[in-house]
């Protein structure tokens, strides 16, 4: 029976990983994963996370079921940290990670209107595409990235919403673009607001980064901007990167409702999807979050840590653009610096990828997009030299 399948098509960043793990070079530095490192190359447990587990291991008296939808207490502190607070016009189930919220919010719509058409990034996160496609949900592009100033091409994506309607959903990244690293200001959310307003499509933001840009405000005024205005709203939001809890998937699904009948509907549905999908999602992770979200002191100890994590980004963020202009002698590499997050796409050909990978032992994606956290202060002059090698 299984000898029938199609073979699967590779994931590329697995491959990487692999090839990476097979390369004898201790010079080698692996730039395709998307996880943060520190300076040591290690992904931290973070420090309001282990005590947080050392009083959930104290205070636990059972490992039985929670709800269909999860811990609401969990809920309420995502809703809150994610959108300022939390409403009776919120609906809101745990999932498992933000990819587990994504899914949630793809059979909640398909559910509510089996002919929506998704509509994502060019480029987005792969996994959106992919998923949508296995489902059989209708999925399109809009232009997002400029390949040229590795920018946003927000008037052609603009223009594009404006052509939308009732039946359309349209995914965002909250912040932190996944793969480019180019951002949405606040003045393109309320345009965006605005286009969604008039035109009634519905806004699915995912928002896998919040707190690794700007700051845990700064990064989602733009959307809590939209959440305020819309009527109908869906956020996906992870605690893989900013609690550092990558295995242990946590993360939620919100939907904002016009009024409350609509969001005990959605909220019933919610546990239904959940029922269906994987019956409870995993709550260690999730309570380990809502701990540490409701304790001011973990709270605090978590943001400072968050902060640490945040400005080390960008403070190689600044150094490599600088390490780039010294070693090509042009500040083509300058946009680096200004995009925000983990990830930008160095915006170098694949073949040069490969000679990057070849000569230098440096693992990137072959689209050029690279986990800035995977640098050290120490890799910047090398990566610059190799870059400047291969042509960049």
């Amino acid at each position: 029976m299984f000898n029938s399948l199609p073979q699967p098509k590779p994931d590329a960043i697995i491959a990487l990983m692999a090839e990476y793990a097979a390369d004898p070079r201790d010079t080698k530095v692996d730039l395709g994963v998307g996880v943060y490192k520190d300076d040591e190359g290690r992904t931290p447990v973070m420090r309001a996370v282990r005590k947080a587990e050392e009083r959930l291991h104290a205070a636990q008296t059972t490992k039985t079921y929670t709800k269909l939808t999860g811990d609401p207490a969990f809920v309420k502190a995502m809703q809150e940290l994610g959108l300022g607070q939390a409403t009776d016009r919120m609906a809101g189930a745990a999932a498992p990670g933000g990819t587990g919220a994504l899914r949630v919010l793809f059979e909640l719509v398909s559910r509510a209107k089996p002919d929506a058409k998704f509509h994502i990034s060019n480029p987005s996160w792969p996994s959106h595409e992919g998923m949508l496609n296995n489902m059989g949900l209708s999925v399109s592009k809009y232009d997002y990235f400029d390949a040229e100033t590795c920018g946003v091409r927000f008037d052609d994506m603009l223009a594009y919403v404006n052509g939308l309607g009732a039946d359309d959903i349209v995914v965002l990244h909250g912040c932190c673009h996944n793969p480019t690293g180019a951002n949405l200001t606040d003045a393109q959310w309320a345009q965006l607001t605005e286009s969604a307003i008039a035109n009634g499509w519905t806004p699915l933001v995912d928002l896998a980064y919040q707190g690794m840009g700007d700051g845990l405000e700064e990064d989602v005024t733009g959307m809590r901007h939209m959440a305020s205005k819309v009527q109908r709203m869906m956020v996906a939001q992870s605690c893989s990167k900013n609690f550092g809890l990558y295995r242990d998937r946590a993360g939620c699904a919100t939907v904002i409702c016009p009024d409350v009948d609509e969001t005990k509907l959605v909220q019933a549905t919610l546990a239904s999807v959940n029922r269906m999908l994987y019956s409870f999602a995993p709550d260690h992770g999730a309570a380990l979050a809502e701990i540490i979200l409701n304790d001011p002191e973990l709270r605090a100890d978590w943001e400072a840590e968050l902060t640490e994590m945040r400005e080390r980004i960008n403070g190689l963020r600044d150094g490599l653009a600088e390490a780039l202009r010294q070693a090509t002698n042009s500040d083509r590499f300058d946009f680096i610096k200004e995009h925000r997050g983990m990830f930008s796409r160095l915006g170098v050909t694949p073949e040069q990828v490969k000679a990057m990978r070849d000569e230098a032992g440096i693992y990137m994606v072959q689209d050029s997009r690279m986990n800035i956290a995977g640098l050290t202060e120490e890799d910047l002059p090398a990566f610059a030299r190799a870059a400047a090698a291969a042509g960049a």
